[in-house]
């Protein structure tokens, strides 16, 4: 099935946009092919600041409008315990969220943007979308991570080469309970090392520490921006390491 086929037997509904570039390419398709969407972005404090921004440009861009609904995941015991399974639980918070507020729009089909690059098996949060009814266009239309980058920037999207972005939960490791400061440090270091020049990189948790993981076409960078990059880290972490393994680049 085409996309573009998806969005007509589909002509309304309710898009999750996480202002990354697979929602955005549903953003625009809804835009261009549907009738009647809306987009709805669910602001918590796992999202940096500039995801919601990317999130409004693209719904302005796609002439699609966006609701944000705000909540907080850390509310939940069984997602600040931060499990094996805390995605699964914040998903199925989220999504839950999503579909009543949908719901309350009058909407009844509510779409994400998984991509068929995406391993069910390693993502425990696909569950929960599947337990809630939540359709994926972009995996039922075969589409992978390598395909919703060619068709965004033949559509003009600014995401098309946007790295992937996982939240910001992802960086404490599992089995360290979330806390907003811990969150809040991760944020504000990865916008520091972003304003730096930075790209496609990750400010990890460990203990009082943090551990910077790196592509290694930025090593020379850091090298050369030591001790700038330690005292920016250092604000917010007691210490700071780089991992000597490089990052793979995001797809």
């Amino acid at each position: 099935m085409q996309l573009s086929a998806f969005f007509d037997a589909h002509p309304n509904g309710a898009l999750a946009l996480s202002g990354g570039v697979d929602s955005a390419l549903l953003a625009w398709a809804a835009g261009v092919r549907g009738r009647d969407w809306r987009a709805y972005f669910v602001h918590t404090p796992f999202q940096p600041a500039f995801e919601l921004a990317d999130a409004r440009a693209i719904a302005r861009q796609c002439g699609v409008p966006l609701t944000v609904v705000e909540l907080d995941p850390l509310s939940s015991d069984a997602v600040t315990a931060n499990g094996p399974d805390r995605c699964y639980h914040c998903k199925r918070l989220l999504f839950s969220a999503l579909r009543s507020q949908a719901a309350a729009d009058g909407f009844t089909l509510l779409i994400d943007g998984t991509n068929a690059s995406d391993d069910g098996a390693d993502r425990p949060g696909m569950r929960a979308l599947q337990e809630l009814s939540v359709r994926s266009p972009l995996q039922e239309c075969g589409l992978t991570k390598r395909d919703v980058r060619r068709m965004s920037r033949l559509a003009g999207l600014p995401t098309w080469d946007k790295p992937a972005y996982a939240c910001l939960a992802t960086r404490i490791p599992t089995g360290t309970a979330l806390t907003r400061p811990a969150l809040q440090a991760v944020e504000r270091a990865e916008d520091a090392l972003y304003q730096m020049g930075f790209r496609d990189f990750r400010v990890r948790v460990r203990g009082e520490g943090a551990l910077v993981q790196l592509t290694a076409e930025q090593f020379p960078m850091a090298a050369a921006r030591r001790d700038e990059l330690l005292w920016r880290l250092r604000l917010f972490f007691r210490e700071a390491a780089l991992d000597l393994a490089p990052r793979t680049p995001s797809m």
